[in-house]
């Protein structure tokens, strides 16, 4: 038998042998399509300086992927850095997991422990949407799948381009049924998130997809090459020719003329494998049969190798040969590099294999020992009975190029913040009225049910609230009722105008959004989107907001455990103020219920109840939704005050606590006005707002109050026979605080200027979106 040729040798070498580790020492000045590959000249020589020859075509395969942006992290590993720099001893009391494995573990109680991250697959979503976001889901319910835990649910964080583009439609409908498609055929149920619209993303949508995990401490599982002659095994689907180099290379060069600059097949996902999988690694942890699993998601086999051979002590010596291929024609090059779906790697002692294998057998996965942990301390790879691979696997996976890229803050700032709101307010009752539904059927603001009705939300039973509901809550423990609340929030229009305070706000509104619910804000997850790292201006806006989030989670005391960086979203030129998506950091924030039964819902179910406004409004309009509605984006976001944040989130909980509240909704994206809106139409139950006594103390119109997004704020539901304990309590306290309503009929009233019929207001709130996709 002969190999198929290889594309990365060489025109003169014949394709019926393979570019050995002997043949590459002895032609030195062969060619190699390193540029190609996505690798600069200087990467490329320093390859070849750590080897101390040219690499093997199937070495330059391996170090191109695992050295690409996304695999590596290299024009971002100076910056974050701080999250573990500003992680103090007390934010780790909960942290059992931290940064640097596939994802981080919280201890949440009760031998408990949950484990969360998210994930972007951005670039393939664009390419092919539906395969793109599916395989996104599936990647990080592998991720948290190896950490030992059975994954208990998903979120997403969805960014589109203007939604009267005509591109827009085909991107939409093609991830929101890809998301959907793969988590409901998991069982997986999805339970929040968000969608937003802007034409920033016409080219580069984003797709964040978060899941989260559930384990006894005693199964949590770490993945490394630990013990001489233990068996490396790859089980699961198949290795294709789907996704050769895909997510590590596309997802790490930008958009040219609106194709991809590295266009490989996006990666094919099968859910229902992907299920089988799950219970399968389960069992296999549970009888204790490996040392440890390794999802193979960006960079395939030469990612599980390099990085179980790098978190070991020792070495580990691959053979290629027993790889189970879907298509026998692969090279040593791509099957190292595919990122075929729903595979996985594990270290297995040799007198469980048999048991590994039964067990495999049992759910009828396929399974081949691939190779075997040693002492060598290098990772070594044979095909054919031929050495194709000889490196130190940490310069593969861990010890990649570092570069601190140059950053300044653009040219076009000052323009940008120095251009106030400056739209007429609504003065009026009737111009009032007019904003406040023109607002509520906004393409950010409208209902989200024809995106979530596809997403399961309830499968599994343990579902306490998710969409619409400002966060999600899940139980863990189905005896005690223990759980967990998660929110995710990002205001990227806040970021573009200043990323470090924007950046702060994301994690103060996370925060804020986990708190309402009563649950204790614990840890944190982030997916950072940005620009091209080659911009000073991109590099200035993610360093910008790094500092931010870094500062914020230290000050309110919640630790990173893990997340994403996504670069070279853009298409424009350099140094203009359009030529990369709004900087998008998406900020994943896990809270801790002991009993999911007492979460604090959205909205208010009671007639008569009182309305109470916690915290102080401030003329902020910058960069709200009310002026993306007048087409304007310019001047300063919001302040933010932290200790604020954290004594509202404590009062919140305390509120919860005690029963003084029966809901609760932060204030954020659309002001009072929205908040009031989605309270009311959550069950169905009026309200009349009165907006005198903020005006008075404030010093502001109802427009202002209405529609003002400042931070640190909530708008609370007091049963009447609470609000002597409630008043007293913020009395205390010393904290602003105003009535502002009282709940009942169906009928939104603004007392003195106008009101809305919930009928009306669901219209209006239901707008058909996606008619406008035809």
């Amino acid at each position: 038998m002969t190999d198929a040729p290889d594309p990365f040798d060489a025109p003169a070498q014949s394709a019926a042998h393979l570019d050995t580790v002997e043949h590459a020492a002895a032609t030195p000045d062969q060619e190699q399509p390193w540029g190609d590959l996505g690798l600069k000249a200087g990467e490329y020589q320093r390859i070849r300086d750590i080897l101390g020859r040219r690499p093997t075509n199937a070495e330059l395969a391996m170090y191109s992927v695992m050295w690409s942006e996304h695999c590596s992290y290299k024009s971002s590993k100076v910056h974050l850095r701080q999250f573990g720099e500003k992680t103090t001893p007390e934010m780790k009391e909960r942290l059992m997991v931290g940064i640097g494995e596939n994802a981080g573990v919280v201890d949440i109680g009760d031998g408990w422990a949950v484990t969360f991250k998210v994930e972007s697959h951005n670039h393939p979503s664009y390419v092919e949407p539906y395969q793109g976001a599916a395989t996104g889901v599936g990647g990080i319910v592998r991720d948290i799948l190896a950490m030992g835990a059975r994954p208990v649910a998903v979120m997403d964080e969805l960014r589109f381009g203007d939604i009267d583009h005509p591109d827009t439609g085909r991107v939409v409908h093609g991830v929101v049924s890809g998301v959907g498609g793969y988590g409901n055929s998991l069982g997986l149920p999805n339970v929040g998130g968000g969608a937003r619209f802007d034409s920033c993303y016409q080219g580069n949508p984003l797709v964040n997809a978060l899941c989260v995990g559930a384990m006894k401490h005693e199964d949590i599982h770490l993945a490394s090459a630990e013990g001489v002659g233990n068996k490396v095994v790859l089980f699961g689907a198949r290795t294709g020719g789907d996704g050769i180099g895909g997510a590590s290379i596309l997802a790490s060069e930008t958009f040219e003329d609106g194709v991809p600059a590295k266009r490989p097949s996006v990666q094919v996902g099968d859910p229902f494998m992907e299920k089988v999988l799950i219970e399968c690694c389960l069992e296999l942890f549970a009888a204790d049969v490996v040392q440890g699993i390794q999802d193979l998601g960006a960079a395939g086999i030469s990612c599980a190798t390099s990085e179980l051979a790098s978190n070991g002590s020792g070495g580990m010596h691959v053979w290629l040969d027993d790889v189970l291929l879907r298509d026998p024609s692969l090279n040593a090059g791509e099957i190292l590099m595919s990122e075929s779906q729903e595979r996985m790697m594990a270290v297995v002692r040799p007198e469980k294999l048999d048991e590994f294998l039964a067990i495999t057998g049992k759910w009828d996965i396929e399974s081949s020992v691939v190779g075997e942990v040693n002492d060598s301390g290098r990772l070594t790879i044979d095909h054919h009975g031929e050495r194709i691979v000889d490196v130190d696997p940490r310069t593969v996976a861990h010890d990649g190029p570092v570069y601190d890229r140059p950053y300044h803050r653009p040219s076009w700032m000052d323009t940008l913040q120095a251009d106030r709101a400056s739209f007429p307010l609504p003065a009026t009752a009737a111009e009032l009225r007019e904003s406040f539904v023109t607002l509520l059927s906004s393409p950010n603001m409208a209902a989200r049910d024809w995106i979530t009705s596809q997403y399961d939300r309830y499968v599994q039973g343990n579902t306490a609230a998710s969409r619409p509901d400002a966060a999600g809550v899940i139980r863990i423990d189905e005896s005690t009722g223990r759980g967990v609340a998660i929110a995710t929030r990002s205001n990227d229009r806040f970021t573009k105008l200043d990323p470090y305070e924007g950046a702060r706000q994301s994690v103060a509104a996370a925060y804020r959004g986990v708190a309402i619910t009563g649950a204790e804000p614990t840890a944190v997850t982030d997916g950072l989107n940005f620009g091209s790292p080659e911009d000073p201006d991109s590099m200035w806006q993610f360093a910008e907001a790094i500092r931010g989030l870094a500062d914020a989670c230290q000050e309110l005391g919640v630790p990173v455990t893990g997340g994403n960086v996504s670069l070279y979203n853009g298409t424009g030129e350099p140094g203009r103020i359009d030529s990369s998506i709004n900087p998008t950091a998406i900020v994943g924030i896990l809270g801790i219920l002991d009993d999911v039964a007492r979460a604090v819902p959205s909205g208010w179910r009671e007639e008569g109840q009182l309305l109470f406004l916690v915290g102080e409004t401030r003329r902020e309009l910058d960069g709200s939704e009310l002026a993306a509605v007048n087409g304007h984006l310019g001047g300063l976001p919001p302040r933010v005050n932290l200790a604020w944040e954290r004594e509202l989130a404590q009062i919140l909980i305390a509120c919860s606590r005690d029963g003084l509240v029966d809901a609760a909704r932060d204030v954020s994206e659309g002001g009072l006005a929205a908040a009031a809106a989605y309270g009311a139409l959550r069950y169905g139950v009026g309200a009349r707002i009165v907006l005198d006594e903020v005006c008075e103390r404030d010093g502001l119109t109802p427009a202002q109050v209405l529609f003002s997004e400042s931070q640190g704020r909530a708008l609370l539901t007091v049963p009447r026979t609470e609000e002597p304990r409630f008043t007293a309590m913020l009395e205390a306290r010393g904290v602003p605080f105003a009535r502002v309503g009282v709940t009942g009929g169906d009928v939104l009233e603004v007392q003195g200027q106008f009101d809305v019929s919930l009928a009306e207001l669901t219209e209006a709130w239901q707008a058909p979106l996606p008619a406008r996709f035809a």
